[in-house]
């Protein structure tokens, strides 16, 4: 049974425009993905999903750090089989959020953490932070869309680059070598920078800015979907080596 999260994790404000600040706020999980802070986000971003009153959705997470990715917990349950992977349904529900979404990822985000808001429609990174791929590392190959997500952030060779050598690159390495992202700009005015932008997509239209959203999506969505069937074969090939385990609990640094 997963314990529940306390309300303060995970905090939501609407403006009078609709637009939405979504901040992961778990300063002593590092905003790491157990099993209960998904759930709530899955419910969060549902819940969000249903609202009229929003128009756009701006990601943040903490001053230090966005998020840290999938806890170590979780990720010896997925090698020892005890649970069933989860991560791709926060993800998809991301993905297939109506509304606009914008991450401001002023912090550092590993793993899980970094696909997440490369998720996002619009994503904004910090110069002075590192951002990673720490799967191999840990014995296993990259998931939650991982493979193509980070191929349409960065482009197809920086991509591989980072998830098959499990290097790290600091915004301003990622903005020299052509990441394909809204904004590197100083970790002070990342959030800045969002909010600017999330302020002039809710001056328009609520139908129209979510009909374009829609069509807008569609290829990282459909890349999603493949990345989904690949990456889930790749698990459970990856699970069923015993080092992995073993790795895990060695290289686990959140």
């Amino acid at each position: 049974m997963t314990q529940p999260v306390p309300k303060d994790i995970l905090d939501l404000q609407v403006d009078a425009d609709g637009c939405a600040v979504l901040r992961m706020q778990d300063s002593a999980g590092k905003n790491a993905f157990s099993q209960s802070f998904v759930a709530a986000l899955v419910a969060m971003l549902t819940a969000i999903a249903a609202r009229a009153d929003i128009k756009v959705v701006v990601l943040c997470g903490l001053p230090d750090i966005f998020s840290a990715g999938g806890d170590r917990s979780v990720l010896l349950g997925l090698a020892e089989g005890r649970i069933a992977p989860y991560d791709l349904l926060l993800t998809r529900t991301l993905l297939e959020l109506p509304q606009p979404s914008l991450a401001a990822m002023a912090g550092p985000a590993v793993g899980g953490g970094l696909v997440f808001g490369l998720a996002c429609d619009l994503v904004f990174l910090a110069r002075e932070s590192r951002y990673g791929c720490n799967f191999m590392d840990l014995g296993f190959t990259p998931g939650m869309g991982t493979t193509r997500l980070l191929q349409a952030a960065v482009g197809p060779y920086l991509a591989a680059e980072m998830m098959m050598g499990a290097q790290y690159f600091r915004g301003q390495q990622l903005a020299e070598r052509g990441a394909q992202v809204n904004a590197i700009v100083p970790r002070a005015e990342v959030e800045a920078r969002a909010l600017d932008v999330a302020a002039r997509l809710c001056e328009k239209p609520r139908a129209a800015l979510l009909l374009l959203k829609r069509s807008l999506g569609l290829p990282r969505r459909l890349a999603f979907e493949e990345a989904r069937t690949l990456e889930s074969l790749m698990h459970e090939l990856c699970f069923a080596d015993p080092a992995t385990q073993a790795l895990i609990r060695q290289n686990y640094h959140p």
